[in-house]
């Protein structure tokens, strides 16, 4: 380490003070009750939650409905209080699983020649989930990534006018940009957002890699609803403004580059290094398309642990996992029930332990602030629950200053370390490396950064409401010490993860989950305890596009 390094790793230390220098004093009463955990305890909801009679969770069927049940049976046996909508522990959600019934795309050049290209092969189209019917015509400008982060350096709408066209991008960021950042930048609903930020009124998304196949909607998109029909979430749809969402195949993309004088592949080269390629194109599109819809209800979960501090018992520290998996699918080895034993049934599991570790504190003994145990839906279905929740919480928004994710935390050799998705940026970091500390667990960076785990997880979605948030992944420390665990993880992901034999007799580690429980629930205990909300770091890229402005 140089001398600039050592100087500035001590000036860190200096800036967070004794938080990470200390181990955690934690009370008498407290640690007894967390000691108290047992991994039986949660196998036992695993086993419950993760049963061939709950039909793999699916919102909207009856094995959600009783995965609901079971928690709220739970929350009513640990004295968790209700704390959803109407004093219930429920807060609905309306959600909508969209389809495109039919579809034409049509484009016309600069000399006025139309030509129709073949839906399925050429192009598809995203479902509208607010108009059974839709047109749009506009002309066509390229916009690179549709990044637009000038603060980075880094702008595909500099230089040019997206207003009342279809902007064209192709997935990606820049090189340069970090991992978590690079995952909000080619998020669908980012794009969508900068957009129609710069006024676009319609996308045309696509990939630069040769031979790169069309999304496969037949499934579907699921968005949430208001009551009144109008969209409360989704991630394909972000205004009436877009009118259009459609992808288009990497041949499709040549056609359209290739008259402004554009190669997709030197694009994405030059794109990738941080060179903007935009560009007005010589064409205009018209699409038309049908959607059809399937509404039905899902709801999330909410239980209360009041605070004992007066002054702070109205601000909120929220726990979440979602309770969701993906139902009855394609057989895999003769089994077709999607369990959802890791995923997430271990999450919720993880979090009815924390609610039993609160049940055996009296009054005076909880923590300063209230506690939210959110169990939330629809996750598989694009973080629909958490993002509902997030954005319509059941207690004041402004409320909520911390929110601790807990999703498949793969919990299949002791844990050792671990990686915590998103406390880089904030002051959440302290909290875990003081947690951390007190278990005797390393603190890593993420093995496995082009999994874009940051944005594919409920945590993300209270960071776009502007509260600081994490989630807790496994490390890669072995006892072995050959420390390569994200190894036996990519062994272990395709035979299990979004599989049938995800289920109770998948491969666990009960003893380190016990861990986990510890570990999640003294990070939210201190957070609850600490008088100083948790706050963004100075110039935090989320902070500065999300976080609460004073």
């Amino acid at each position: 380490m140089n001398l600039f390094r050592l100087l500035l790793t001590l000036l860190c230390l200096l800036q967070v003070g004794s938080t990470w220098a200390q181990t955690l004093a934690l009370p008498q009463k407290v640690n007894k009750s967390l000691q108290k955990t047992k991994p039986n305890d949660i196998r036992d909801h695993i086993a419950y939650l993760a049963d061939d009679r709950l039909q793999g969770r699916l919102p909207g069927t009856p094995g959600y409905q009783m995965a609901v049940e079971y928690v709220t049976d739970q929350f009513k046996k640990l004295n968790v209080e209700p704390a959803g909508e109407n004093q219930t522990y429920l807060q609905q959600v309306r959600l909508r699983r969209a389809h495109t019934a039919s579809a034409t795309l049509r484009l016309h050049d600069a000399a006025g020649t139309a030509e129709t290209l073949n839906l399925g092969q050429d192009f598809t189209i995203y479902p509208h989930p607010e108009q059974a019917q839709a047109t749009l015509e506009a002309p066509l400008v390229f916009a690179g990534f549709g990044i637009s982060a000038p603060d980075l350096g880094y702008d595909d709408y500099a230089g040019i006018d997206a207003t009342g066209k279809i902007v064209v991008v192709v997935r990606g960021a820049p090189a340069s940009f970090p991992s978590t950042v690079f995952s909000y930048s080619t998020d669908l609903m980012t794009i969508l957002q900068t957009a129609a930020d710069h006024g676009a009124v319609g996308v045309v998304v696509s990939s630069a890699s040769p031979g790169s196949g069309l999304p496969n909607l037949q499934r579907g998109i699921t968005s949430v609803m208001h009551a009144d029909g109008k969209t409360a979430f989704s991630r394909t749809f972000v205004s009436d403004q877009i009118k259009a969402l459609a992808y288009v195949s990497h041949t499709t993309l040549q056609k359209l580059l290739k008259p402004a004088g554009l190669d997709a592949t030197a694009v994405s080269v030059s794109l990738r290094s941080g060179v903007t390629a935009s560009a007005p194109l010589p064409f205009s599109m018209r699409l038309a398309y049908s959607s059809s819809y399937t509404d039905f209800d899902s709801h999330n979960v909410v239980g209360r642990i009041t605070g004992s501090a007066p002054q702070l018992r109205e601000e909120y520290v929220v726990h979440s996992a979602h309770l969701d998996h993906m139902g009855i699918g394609t057989p895999v080895n003769g089994d077709s029930i999607y369990n959802g034993a890791h995923d997430n049934a271990s999450g919720v599991a993880s979090l009815l332990e924390i609610a039993r570790v609160y049940s055996r504190l009296k009054p005076k003994h909880k923590p300063k602030r209230s506690v939210l145990i959110v169990m939330v839906t629809a996750e598989e279905m694009g973080l629909l629950g958490s993002a509902y929740f997030a954005k319509y919480p059941t207690v004041p928004k402004e409320q909520i200053v911390a929110n601790i994710n807990t999703d498949m935390p793969t919990l299949i050799a002791p844990l050792l370390s671990v990686v915590p998705l998103g406390a880089a940026h904030s002051t959440l970091e302290e909290q875990v490396a003081t947690a951390s500390a007190h278990l005797g667990l390393d603190v890593e960076e993420d093995p496995e950064p082009e999994q874009n785990r940051f944005i594919r997880s409920d945590q993300y979605s209270f960071v776009v409401q502007g509260i600081p948030a994490l989630h807790i992944k496994y490390g890669n420390k072995t006892p072995d010490g050959r420390n390569n665990l994200h190894l036996l993880v990519q062994e272990w992901r395709p035979k299990y993860y979004h599989k049938p034999q995800d289920d109770i007799n998948a491969p666990f580690d009960f003893e380190a989950a016990k861990t986990y429980v510890q570990l999640n629930f003294l990070i939210g205990y201190q957070v609850a305890q600490n008088p100083q909300r948790p706050g963004w770091k100075p110039g935090d890229f989320f902070g500065e596009r999300f976080g609460r402005k004073e």
